[in-house]
């Protein structure tokens, strides 16, 4: 596929997710959400890609749906969802590698929720978050309203989705909604070099930990203790158990597969 509203490049076990519509702050219309779904598809099947980095071109990291497309006659919302949103957050919580958001700028409705989605964010000090939907008469979506409260609890959650105030990326930090903010020179080699140690980490154990928190949030503690148990003996199978135990009893740098 020949993308035109994305940019996606893979080096070093790093697949680079940008969303290239800088002009629009990287507003999601449905050519560029169909581009991140197969982009993420090729992720998912591409042995090579051991992280992945998604990150937006430009000031914004995304200002969440394109306004102007969401109105034109014939479009409708259930559409915009079922097609375009719901398929990034499923595909980016069911991929088996780890997801780094990179956030640059403003992330703003899906933009934000789609940031959440992710294993880690990671954002430049001069980013901010804002939960926009009410101020045009709409609920959060893509999974905001699931992912939000989880992270900041449901009074924060509540809030922020109300009122919409901008949260500025080191006050996402600290209430625990991102994984930090860094100042906006260093935050591509922080985010990249993040990544590539992911890569070179015992990927199947990360894909095997990233199943365990998503089913967490369904069972009891009973339910989760057996799903520990059940991924827990895929691990001690794999390559890298293998591996990082003779690595430790030779006392050398192991040399994970994801295997």
């Amino acid at each position: 596929m020949t993308y035109e509203k994305i940019k996606y490049v893979v080096a070093e076990g790093v697949a680079t997710i940008t969303l290239n519509r800088p002009d629009k702050l990287n507003s999601f219309d449905r050519q560029m959400s169909l581009e991140v779904i197969h982009a993420l598809d090729e992720c998912a099947v591409d042995k090579g890609v051991r992280a992945v980095l998604l990150t937006g071109e430009g000031r914004a990291f995304s200002a969440g749906q394109d306004l102007a497309e969401a109105i034109a006659p014939g479009t409708k919302i259930e559409e915009i969802l079922t097609v375009q949103y719901n398929p990034i957050v499923r595909r980016i919580r069911d991929l088996p590698q780890p997801v780094i958001a990179a956030v640059n700028g403003v992330a703003a409705g899906a933009g934000a929720n789609i940031a959440y989605a992710c294993d880690l964010a990671i954002a430049a000090e001069s980013a901010n978050f804002i939960q926009s939907f009410i101020n045009i008469g709409l609920i959060p979506d893509s999974g905001g309203t699931f992912t939000l409260p989880r992270l900041v609890g449901m009074q924060r959650a509540f809030g922020q989705m109300i009122l919409a105030d901008k949260v500025p990326a080191t006050k996402a930090a600290e209430l625990g909604m991102i994984w930090k903010a860094v100042p906006d020179a260093d935050l591509m080699s922080e985010a990249t070099a993040l990544a590539k140690k992911l890569a070179q980490m015992p990927t199947k154990a990360i894909a095997l930990t990233k199943q365990a928190l998503s089913r967490s949030m369904t069972g009891s503690l009973s339910d989760q203790l057996d799903v520990e148990n059940e991924l827990q003996t895929i691990a001690g199978a794999s390559h890298d158990y293998n591996e990082g135990v003779k690595a430790f009893l030779e006392k050398r740098k192991p040399v994970y597969t994801g295997e």
